[in-house]
């Protein structure tokens, strides 16, 4: 007698289940209620013959029997979008927020290995600060968002790493009698903050002479010999200098790239995955 097939709705509630590790959070995200779920996890480990999820008062932990079948679960998902995609010829649409921050000159190159990787993926950009991305995301208005570290937060993946500096047109010079001339991007932003923060810390006064609306605008100041900003070398016009250990300034810190994301399988994650590699090759370089 043939053994019934999985129920794909099942397998699919149980992987959502693994990556929120929360049985509330994962109906949320599938539109459905917290008992739908557990009946369908209960279907499917039936099915199986044995437990994909230990039950506790305080959270969800998957078995070792579930941790195992996780990697199988969601080959079958991916799996089964790859076919309803080509079957029916459409494109899958994948949402990505980059911060200004993060979003530099290899821009083009980081599209161009995603339309590689799948040509028939709709990729929609949108580049803001990473407050407001992190709101949209949380909105489910994107799929995915690339930003710098935000402040109250702690969940992300880490990309990368880069260094920061206090970058300078050349030749520029400042006057110790006045303050130190900064060029910033508008608030909301995390790297502004940090590095008005670090400045107070070291007493160096200083004051605002610009603040742009993007990273290209603050670097233009810069480079037009307004003042020094606070900018990863990879984002500066070439050129420009880190007049930071001339002026005594503060050592900037490493700030980690992040990348939040819903989506665990299927086109977009390999997709997500070549932006991944790309930008940590772009960085390293």
């Amino acid at each position: 007698m043939t053994e019934p097939s999985l129920d794909l709705d099942a397998v699919k509630a149980f992987v959502r289940i693994a990556e929120f590790g929360s049985f509330t959070r994962a109906a949320e995200s599938l539109g459905t209620t917290q008992a739908a779920m557990s009946l369908k996890l209960k279907r499917l480990e039936d099915r199986l013959g044995f437990r994909l999820i230990e039950r506790t008062p305080r959270y969800v932990e998957l078995s070792a029997r579930g941790t195992a079948f996780l990697v199988h679960a969601r080959e079958l998902l991916s799996v089964h979008d790859r076919a309803l995609c080509a079957v029916a010829g459409a494109r899958q649409r994948l949402t990505i927020g980059i911060s200004d921050h993060v979003a530099g000159p290899e821009l083009p190159a980081l599209i161009a290995r995603m339309n590689a990787q799948d040509p028939q993926l709709l990729i929609e950009i949108r580049i803001g600060s990473s407050n407001d991305l992190l709101q949209s995301f949380d909105r489910r208005e994107l799929d995915t968002v690339l930003v710098r570290l935000h402040a109250g937060r702690s969940d992300g993946e880490v990309v990368v790493e880069e260094r920061f500096g206090w970058f300078a047109a050349p030749g520029w010079q400042h006057s110790a009698a006045e303050p130190l001339p900064l060029a910033t991007m508008a608030e909301p932003c995390g790297v502004r903050a940090m590095a008005e923060q670090m400045l107070d810390e070291a007493g160096i006064p200083w004051a605002e002479v610009f603040v742009g609306g993007g990273v290209m605008a603050v670097a233009s100041a810069v480079m037009a010999g307004l003042g020094v900003a606070a900018l990863s070398a990879r984002m500066v016009p070439f050129g420009a200098v880190d007049v930071g250990p001339r002026l005594g300034l503060p050592t900037l810190p490493r700030l980690p790239v992040l990348l939040h994301t819903r989506i665990r399988n299927g086109r977009a994650s390999d997709a997500l995955a070549a932006l991944s590699a790309a930008f940590k090759s772009a960085v390293r370089n």
